[in-house]
């Protein structure tokens, strides 16, 4: 269980962390803490499984990667588990993940291609598909023609 102070921070944390050497300290500042409890209570959110991560949402049109493709994959839901580890061990592959298939839609795994131009993200997929060996399976590649927001997900604690 989490107090009021645990769901100020968590609050606080998933809007971003302030540019500054000392970010836990003006968290805490905020919300009525010192840096030093605030990093001992995102340990202890850590270690009850509240927190599994903290890292940083990189805009990456900002840094020219402005060929963006979702791959959509019909895997045969035998093979979803292992085929997904496979595409984890491409250092390309940005995320991966699965979803039920609709009949409107029989797609069900996700991978996504961040690349600066067309050309590298489809050689990137072309050895995807070598490596992983999916020649033989149905897909889709969705490149991204427009960004409206991109931002880490947000949750309501209070």
């Amino acid at each position: 269980m989490i107090d009021h102070k645990d769901a100020l921070l968590l609050t606080q944390i998933a809007k971003g962390l302030p540019i500054c050497s000392h970010p836990y300290a003006v968290i805490g500042e905020r919300i009525g803490l010192s840096e030093s409890e605030v990093i001992k209570r995102i340990t202890h959110l850590q270690k009850m499984g509240m927190i599994k991560s903290l890292g940083i949402i990189v805009k990456h049109a900002t840094l020219g990667y402005r060929a963006n493709a979702m791959i959509v994959w019909r895997i045969p839901e035998a093979d979803i588990d292992f085929v997904a580890q496979e595409m984890l061990k491409l250092s390309f592959v940005t995320l991966c993940y699965q979803r039920p298939m609709r009949p409107e839609w029989p797609y069900n795994l996700y991978c996504m291609i961040h690349g600066k131009n067309k050309t590298k993200v489809n050689a990137q997929l072309a050895q995807l598909i070598e490596d992983c060996n999916l020649r033989e399976v149905e897909k889709q590649i969705l490149f991204s023609s427009r960004c409206f927001k991109q931002r880490g997900a947000v949750y309501t604690t209070i």
